[in-house]
């Protein structure tokens, strides 16, 4: 068996984050960052698996036999990247069995941003899978980590799309959206990672609320698109906060972080970490460093 190499990219959602879900319109767009998955013959019926972050520094290292992925053997002790890997794993051979028919694999993952980011270290994986595997990423992603597959769509996309769910199964295509005021446009990272599994269950709390602001957020997502002024943009973004946090009863990132910036912030994803977007006339470095954030990109170092 030669050696395989698979990509896929990073993303982020700009609209519609956790209404996602429930079939709202949703603007996403892939990230220059992904992760590779590189595949080696092994042996022994097991799979030896290592994951290096964006530095080279190992984060995951661990080998899991062709049994526990048949049987979905977790292991104990708390191993929750282990068993993470089992249970995708597990779903991939209930897909496409002929993977275990082989005597091993040496696998190796290369994020190429920092893990911490959040920029999609789980779908970049579950593509990565399905492209070896020549498996549905969606089911794949579907029957064992969950969410809405936004990810997994910009995973295997190099240009914007439009996401939507429709009776749950997911459509995508592609749009022209390479605004002109781009680089009024940055990505700044709040230093803490959101886990999307418990983001969306705290979300789904609150869901009896959302049938009414769907047609909101649709409105706003393909006003987005079309929006030929960065101050037009701005708005669209402002008043998609306001009604993301009636709807999470949370406050706005930008009143409870950076109520003084001259300019709007939009968190992205999960609220409350990973990224924001921001707006704005002048380049806010210097303001988000002397908040404490250093990690600071501009839309054409982040968006594909």
């Amino acid at each position: 068996m030669e050696t395989q190499t698979f990509y896929s990219n990073g993303k982020l959602l700009l609209t519609g984050e956790y209404v996602v879900l429930d079939g709202a319109k949703a603007l996403a767009v892939p990230t220059r960052f992904g992760q590779n998955l590189i595949v080696k013959k092994g042996n022994n019926q097991q799979i030896k698996w290592i994951s290096f972050d964006f530095d080279e520094s190992i984060w995951f290292q661990d080998i899991i036999t062709f049994s526990d992925i048949k049987s979905k053997h977790l292991a104990e002790n708390n191993h929750s990247v282990k068993n993470t890997l089992i249970e995708i794993l597990h779903q991939a051979f209930i897909q496409n069995s002929d993977f275990l028919n082989k005597e091993g694999y040496e696998i190796e993952t290369h994020l190429t941003f920092p893990r911490i980011w959040g920029l999609g270290t789980s779908s970049t994986l579950i593509n990565n899978i399905g492209q070896w595997l020549q498996i549905d990423a969606f089911e794949l992603l579907n029957k064992s980590f969950g969410g809405s597959g936004y990810d997994v769509a910009c995973a295997q996309t190099n240009l914007p799309i439009i996401y939507q769910l429709e009776n749950e199964i997911p459509h995508f295509k592609t749009v022209h959206f390479n605004p002109k005021f781009k680089e009024n446009i940055h990505f700044v990272y709040l230093n803490q990672k959101q886990s999307s599994k418990s983001a969306i269950s705290n979300y789904l709390t609150q869901r009896h609320k959302t049938n009414k602001v769907i047609s909101k957020i649709n409105t706003i997502t393909c006003e987005a698109i079309d929006c030929k002024e960065g101050k037009e943009f701005a708005k669209l973004m402002e008043h998609h906060e306001i009604i993301m946090s009636d709807v999470l009863e949370t406050k706005t990132v930008q009143e409870n972080l950076f109520s003084d910036f001259k300019g709007v912030v939009k968190s992205l994803g999960a609220w409350g970490g990973d990224f924001v977007m921001v707006l704005s006339k002048e380049n806010p470095r210097n303001y988000f460093i002397e908040k404490g954030y250093s990690t600071i990109l501009s839309y054409e170092e982040m968006v594909l």
